[in-house]
């Protein structure tokens, strides 16, 4: 039985999401077929890269609408998160919607280096399963030129030059701009709590 199905559209993190998701004991299918995606438990959205080629891809598979009316649990990681949002100020383009804003370039500003790469502490905003034992301060590990405004949506928040969005989420659809599969113990908490979740 598989606990999670990663979409595999060619984002650049899926073997490392998934070698975390084995470390955690999930069973984990990579697939870009729309079944399997449409009847899984819970789906992951990997993505590295740019956000105008990954939606030009998601729509060559012919699954944006399979994500869009997805009723599981799903976690959309970096790139895949700010897929989710309505559009992104990258290559102009649309997204998937099912969260709202839209996604905006990180301003540079005298001493801060675009893209911003390193670790960087977490401040919660909401209460989410997604964050249990996920406390404010914790460090996670951020590789990324573009962010998600801060918004009803942000679960979690983080600040470089700016406050962002770190973790968002709305109904069950959720999204982490840091990568988990590379934030030690925070990462590994998060993962494990998407895994935990169920279908409403």
């Amino acid at each position: 039985m598989t606990d999670v199905v990663l979409i595999d559209w060619g984002g650049g993190n899926i073997g490392s999401v998934r070698y975390a998701l084995d470390r955690l004991g999930a069973r984990s299918v990579l697939s870009s077929d729309a079944d399997t995606i449409a009847n899984a438990p819970r789906v992951i959205l990997p993505g590295v890269g740019a956000a105008a080629p990954a939606m030009q891809r998601l729509h060559e598979l012919d699954l944006v609408d399979t994500i869009r009316a997805l009723e599981v649990p799903l976690l959309g990681i970096c790139l895949g998160m700010q897929l989710l949002y309505e559009s992104s100020e990258e290559g102009e383009v649309e997204g998937l919607g099912v969260l709202k804003g839209r996604i905006e370039r990180i301003a540079p500003r005298p001493g801060l280096r675009v893209p911003h790469m390193g670790w960087n502490r977490l401040r919660r905003e909401r209460s989410s399963a997604l964050l249990d034992g996920i406390e404010d301060g914790e460090w996670a590990y951020f590789v990324h030129g573009f962010v998600a405004p801060l918004s009803e949506d942000t679960l979690a928040s983080s600040d470089y030059g700016s406050g962002f969005t770190a973790v968002a989420g709305r109904g069950q659809r959720f999204g982490a701009q840091f990568h988990p599969e590379r934030s030690a113990a925070t990462g590994q908490r998060l993962l494990a709590n998407f895994l935990a979740m169920e279908a409403a």
